[in-house]
């Protein structure tokens, strides 16, 4: 037999497992805890929140000198009182705090250390932290249980259109290698001009994925190329599409479903606040309410189930930099009732969240908007940013610095810009008191007024 066909029995038996067991993650573990959990009634998912928060209450008061003097505040016992009723009278976590108070948010006694890590800058406001592995195999077993839910298990072939730049350091011979034993293959998506998305759509039929999973506007724009190329890929083992990343508009859900011809599966999450909720094949948006603890905020109060507000998480399983109801910035509401599917994992609905608009290179290139986040996004001493693209292409980065970093100037910011968008795009960079958001409420970090070139070009053929 060969290894085509043997390798996802290798990876879910052998390779994946001793992966983790070398990274000192029980995943596997958790994996078969959230199998069997997920069946559980909403009432006895709910005690064991607050079993879990208990926990991670008496941790901090122990260990982490900010939630030590947050529960002292408050007056909190945490040995006698209810936790849930502690959470309520709690302040909500913002990213200044964060900032501000990052030495104090940390157990430097971590088993197996604690990791660093940035937001994805989707705010415009980056933000560094830390995770631990008890934190990194939750959320790992997470989306291996919410793969399961469509037939995809672990080890079976997953193309990845993505930019993470976790992912594009993987072009190093090992974790290339790496990827090549879990069955995945990584397509950027930072990069997506004509040509290399035609090399996509052979890399597509050569390796026939299992499922694909990317941002959605990612996944949108390979559709739209494929349709253009009259290429109809080989789809006979695709079993769904997972997207996340920002929001999945309609049209695109529209374009990829009616293409593929398999669920669209939207995950929503963040880097700091983990894995927090996920689509089901019945189309509800599941609560993983083993590890978090969603509230809906209006008004400094809880909404009621239906009502919109920000969406507040408590990760119950990030033990090394809790993140106790940490305020997202997104906009979303709780819903009654249980899903069809018969899963007690409480249902939600993600109102507003990320959005993105994609830059434009004359040459066709389209450029997602993350690949000129994450360079800004890691400059110290950038502390809020916008970037327009404007209709001749020229690019504004207007950015809010921190005057106590040395060295943050227009100089060195637009050199970190210039990779991205060559050395054909005007780049202005300006220094800035602050920033206002749209009219919405909802700020926005990629702005293109631009047009593709082919747009350009088929207007001036049609003249």
């Amino acid at each position: 037999m060969e290894l085509r066909s043997l390798l996802p029995s290798l990876v879910r038996s052998v390779i994946y497992p001793l992966h983790e067991r070398l990274l000192s993650r029980k995943t596997m573990s958790y994996v078969r805890e959230l199998e069997w959990s997920q069946w559980s009634a909403p009432d006895d998912l709910r005690r064991l929140q607050s079993e879990k928060l208990r926990n991670l209450f008496q941790h901090t008061n122990q260990s982490v000198p900010f939630y030590k003097e947050r529960l002292a505040d408050v007056g909190a016992s945490v040995y006698a009182e209810d936790p849930l009723e502690i959470l309520a009278r709690l302040p909500f976590l913002t990213k200044d705090e964060i900032r501000a108070s990052m030495s104090a948010m940390i157990w430097h006694g971590a088993p197996g250390d604690v990791f660093p890590h940035n937001t994805g800058g989707s705010s415009g406001e980056p933000l560094q932290f830390v995770v631990d592995r008890r934190r990194q195999g939750y959320d790992q077993a997470a989306r291996i249980r919410t793969h399961r839910w469509f037939g995809v298990e672990l080890g079976d072939r997953e193309l990845l259109l993505w930019g993470s730049p976790i992912e594009r350091q993987r072009t190093d011979e090992i974790k290339s290698l790496r990827d090549t034993l879990c069955n995945q293959r990584l397509l950027d998506a930072f990069n997506m001009s004509p040509t290399r998305v035609d090399e996509y759509l052979d890399e597509w039929d050569r390796f026939r994925p299992v499922c694909l999973f990317g941002y959605p506007s990612s996944v949108a724009l390979f559709v739209e190329h494929a349709r253009m190329r009259a290429r109809r890929l080989n789809t006979k083992h695709l079993q769904a599409v997972f997207v996340t990343g920002e929001v999945c508009m309609s049209h695109d859900r529209e374009a990829i479903e009616s293409y593929f011809g398999v669920p669209v599966a939207d995950c929503y999450g963040s880097r700091e606040a983990g894995f927090i909720a996920h689509q089901c094949p019945k189309g509800g948006m599941h609560i993983t309410a083993e590890n978090v603890i969603v509230e809906i905020v209006r008004n400094g109060q809880s909404a009621p189930p239906c009502e919109t507000g920000e969406i507040v998480i408590t990760h119950l399983d990030a033990y090394a930099m809790p993140f106790i109801r940490y305020r997202t910035g997104d906009v979303g509401r709780l819903l009654p009732g249980r899903c069809a599917c018969g899963r007690g994992l409480p249902l939600m609905d993600v109102v507003q969240g990320r959005t993105t608009d994609f830059l434009y290179l004359p040459d066709g290139t389209v450029k997602h908007a993350l690949s000129i986040i994450y360079p800004l996004r890691e400059t110290p001493g950038i502390r809020r940013f916008r970037v327009t693209q404007h209709e001749d292409f020229a690019v504004t980065v207007d950015v809010v610095a921190d005057a106590s970093v040395v060295g943050v100037g227009v100089e060195s910011i637009a050199r970190r810009v210039r990779p991205v968008l060559g050395e054909g795009i005007p780049i202005d960079v300006r220094l800035v008191d602050r920033m206002e958001a749209a009219d919405s409420g909802k700020f926005r970090y990629v702005i293109s007024h631009a047009r593709p070139a082919t747009a350009r070009e088929g207007e001036a053929h049609h003249a």
